[in-house]
């Protein structure tokens, strides 16, 4: 069964290239490509469509208004794709349940990773998509959005260094805490979350939403 995948961007040069490259591979199935988020949203609603490709920046309807509408009233899944990086789109597009974010200057395969990817129910950001969500983030701990109550002061603080993008081993160097033992946490918080990876771990410390 191939995915059913949606592009939309107002460039057509860039809508019909992306479209000739995914079409080469044999998984994807590109049903349509349009103008704009409205029109993407409308072609959604009525018909099946696992992963919409978004760019940011369209007239009637950005990607990030698009997002919101797909994940409200589609069973499609929102892949942002884009040219821009700002810190204001990548947080709203997250909040409004996209499953990923990348820039378009990645390779094809890439993207064909990352659209598998999303389909399979992950989350996908890109490592200049995560430093930009850090670089929003208090020289010390970063305000959560979550619910604080469900996890223990370690595993607080585990999140907390996991969202300013530490590995376990700086954060081992930061709370004095072996790595095996901050493993253990970290599958304690995946099970408590349903997450599967430290990048949605970090998205859901960051916009309290569970991503993906």
């Amino acid at each position: 069964m191939k995915i059913k995948v949606l592009i939309a961007d107002d460039n057509s040069f860039i809508r019909e290239g992306m479209k000739i490259i995914l079409t080469t591979y044999e998984e994807f199935d590109v049903v349509e490509t349009v103008n704009d988020g409205l029109e993407a949203v409308d072609y959604c609603k009525n018909h099946d469509v696992d992963v919409a490709l978004l760019d940011v920046r369209m007239p009637n309807m950005n990607g990030v208004e698009a997002t919101k509408l797909l994940t409200e009233q589609t069973k499609t899944k929102p892949l942002i794709i884009t040219t821009f990086d700002d810190d204001e789109y990548i947080l709203d597009a997250i909040k409004n349940g996209a499953k990923g974010y990348l820039l378009k200057n990645n390779d094809p395969e890439r993207i064909r990773e990352a659209i598998k990817s999303v389909f399979n129910g992950n989350t996908v950001m890109q490592d200049v998509v995560l430093e930009k969500i850090k670089s929003n983030l208090t020289e010390n701990k970063p305000e959560s959005k979550i619910n604080t109550s469900l996890f223990t002061d370690r595993e607080l603080d585990i999140m907390a260094q996991i969202a300013k993008g530490l590995s376990n081993k700086e954060i081992s160097k930061q709370l004095y805490i072996s790595e095996g033992t901050i493993a253990n946490y970290i599958t304690s918080i995946l099970g408590k979350t349903g997450l599967s990876h430290r990048t949605q771990i970090a998205i859901y410390f960051l916009t309290g939403r569970v991503n993906g």
